[in-house]
């Protein structure tokens, strides 16, 4: 089945506070119909020459490759990391009725869709 428009972008956040914040400033700026809020995970990483560790809180965010780069510049405005993780993978299939609520959610009050006979 062809790609459906959707995305699954994931990140990861320092602390509970700092990813309830991103999330509901995403679902609100329609940048994202959901975010899930992950258990804490312990990240092993190299960075500046060291292998680090630390505890994380990844968050899964549904939204569309059509509003994909204003969240990306979002993320990357209001993540404290200075190099964050944002990893984006298009999804091929899934619920039908699932995957347009994702559309309708993101869609902004400027945008319009017509259907196939407008």
């Amino acid at each position: 089945m062809a790609e459906s428009g959707s995305l699954l972008v994931m990140t990861t956040l320092p602390d509970l506070q700092v990813a309830r914040t991103i999330a509901c400033a995403l679902v609100e700026q329609r940048l994202a119909a959901c975010v899930s809020i992950q258990s804490p995970c312990r990240s092993v990483y190299r960075w500046n020459g060291g292998i680090e560790q630390a505890e994380e809180i990844p968050l899964l965010i549904k939204t569309t490759v059509r509003r994909y780069p204003a969240l990306e510049a979002a993320l990357k405005a209001m993540h404290p990391y200075d190099l964050p993780e944002i990893v984006a993978v298009g999804v091929a299939d899934g619920l039908p009725a699932f995957l347009e609520w994702i559309n309708a959610e993101t869609m902004t009050e400027n945008e319009c869709t017509f259907g196939d006979d407008d």
